[in-house]
């Protein structure tokens, strides 16, 4: 009994001498940037604490997951919110006289919300004011800062051309900053490959608060920054994108798809067709659980959308899919010819009539989940499917989703390590196991957190082996992190960067250890220093 209490006693006092620590840092921090700004009212009211009235809704609005709003989360010390790209080399600075870990956030949609959460004193750098996007139709580029949105951008570069397009992600609410830095995949991937693919110049803010292009940060950081996380090397404020033709007029479908009407039959044979399709065409399986009538036994199927993006006619979609996938059962009204901005808006759910829905940055799509991701490298026999999708008629998967992404295309031709993203040649396509719960189960989200991990153990057979891969921009805490405080060794972080980035993880490794050798960048799953 003498040793519980010793013990707690001694936890007690080391959470209360932290406690003291951080508040000191903060304050410490605080006066450091009111000395390095001359003139601080210029910043004071982008400065958030605790103690503003606003503090609360800056911090918790962004943040996409609901399982990290909670009261027990843990919290900034200071939230800042530029709104020049100078204002944060001295916050950067400040950050590092302080020993406050920063993190940093352009849209709020990391799955673990690691752009938001830490475990130690630290800062958020939000970026939700840096959102200029510039088009040059005649060049085929654009310059986009790094708060500004997918959908931001779809709208600037409709809004200057019919016929240019970028290949990037299918949600219009994510942050330019990171969901580019993590590469960046789309309903265009098949077609044109990664976002990060199509960098061709960035601006960042590196730990000694120089702000570098691509020619002053040299190759090696540039490599890296475009889908290996720029989080880990520093600050990134903007892109300058390479854009990609588009027809003025593309063609959509989306047709469900139940368990009653052959769904596991079409699963099955999904992956020997989606993978090998000609580029134009990228056709993706979104799978719900619903109520049904039609159910022996159960009051609940699961229900699958198939829906897919051509950039081409309706005449020739129909006539491509009728004869590589009869199966589907494809129609001439479930096809309709409509513009690329358009589609961007159709695959949300939203009206395609009201483009300027796209300048709203506020997600629609919050809520409490867990998410976990395969990547499978050869065919999945018709029984795997079945045992699948038997899972979902699980009590605890009645929120769940289950959704296929298929790979081949221009993906087959990249090379592994063009960029950070290794999942290139070799992988049919990604799948994706999403529990939900409601916000009555927010504080005890167990059984839905394990039923994700039940279907994550079930489909081990059929994953990629050596590594089992993951993609960065769904972001898994589960697959292993590096220590709260102290070194992290290449071993330890080897566990779960060689998931994320297979071969590529030592060069990021290299590096992170020479842009960064005392690793400031620092979270659960950053690149680790060797220093």
């Amino acid at each position: 009994m003498k040793t519980t209490q010793s013990v707690s006693a001694l936890t007690f006092i080391l959470l209360l001498i932290f406690s003291i620590s951080s508040a000191d840092d903060h304050e410490d921090f605080l006066e450091c940037i009111s000395e390095k700004f001359h003139n601080y009212s210029s910043i004071s009211n982008l400065v958030y604490t605790p103690n503003n009235s606003s503090y609360s809704s800056v911090l918790l609005s962004p943040i996409w997951n609901l399982r990290f709003t909670s009261n027990s989360t843990p919290k900034p010390q200071v939230i800042i919110t530029p709104d020049q790209e100078s204002q944060i080399p001295p916050i950067i600075l400040c950050a590092k006289e302080n020993d406050m870990e920063v993190r940093i956030r352009s849209g709020g949609h990391d799955f673990e919300a690691l752009s938001s959460v830490a475990k130690v004193s630290f800062l958020v750098i939000d970026l939700i004011k840096l959102t200029e996007i510039t088009v040059d139709v005649k060049a085929k580029t654009a310059w986009a800062q790094a708060g500004a949105t997918t959908g931001n951008l779809y709208y600037r570069i409709a809004e200057k051309s019919a016929t240019l397009a970028f290949p990037s992600g299918i949600g219009i609410t994510l942050g330019l900053g990171g969901h580019i830095s993590g590469g960046g995949s789309g309903m265009l991937m098949r077609k044109y490959g990664l976002a990060a693919d199509h960098v061709i110049d960035a601006i960042i803010v590196d730990v000694n608060g120089r702000i570098l292009d691509r020619k002053s940060m040299g190759e090696d950081l540039f490599w890296a920054i475009r889908g290996g996380g720029g989080a880990s090397f520093g600050v990134i404020l903007a892109w300058k994108l390479q854009l990609v033709d588009i027809p003025e007029r593309v063609t959509v479908f989306n047709i469900p798809r139940t368990v009653e009407q052959n769904l596991t039959q079409l699963l099955h044979r999904w992956q020997y067709v989606a993978p090998r399709l000609d580029r134009d065409i990228t056709l993706l399986i979104n799978a719900v659980v619903m109520s049904s009538n039609q159910t022996a036994g159960r009051n609940v199927t699961l229900s699958a959308s198939f829906f897919a993006l051509f950039t081409g006619g309706a005449d020739k979609l129909l006539a491509l899919m009728q004869y590589r996938f009869p199966e589907l059962g494809l129609v001439r009204e479930d096809v309709t010819e409509m513009s690329w901005l358009q589609s961007t808006l159709y695959f949300n759910g939203l009206p395609i009539e009201s483009p300027e829905i796209l300048l709203n940055r506020t997600s629609t799509g919050k809520s409490y989940m867990v998410r976990k991701v395969d990547y499978v490298q050869r065919p999945i026999p018709e029984r795997g499917f079945e045992g699948l999708t038997r899972l979902y008629f699980e009590p605890e998967a009645r929120m769940s989703t289950l959704s296929f992404v298929p790979y081949g295309g221009i993906m087959d031709e990249i090379s592994e390590s063009a960029i950070p993203f290794p999942h290139r040649a070799g992988n049919l396509f990604e799948v994706f196991y999403t529990g939900y719960w409601l916000e009555a189960d927010a504080q005890n989200p167990v059984k839905y957190i394990n039923w994700v991990n039940r279907a994550y153990g079930y489909m081990t057979p059929y994953a990629s082996k050596f590594p089992r891969c993951a993609y960065l921009n769904y972001r898994d805490i589960g697959l292993g992190v590096n220590n709260v405080v102290g070194k992290t060794s290449y071993a330890q972080a080897s566990i779960w960067g060689k998931k994320y980035f297979n071969k590529n993880f030592d060069r990021l490794v290299l590096v992170k250890t020479k842009v960064d050798p005392e690793n400031f960048f620092r979270y659960e799953q950053s690149i680790p220093s060797l220093h």
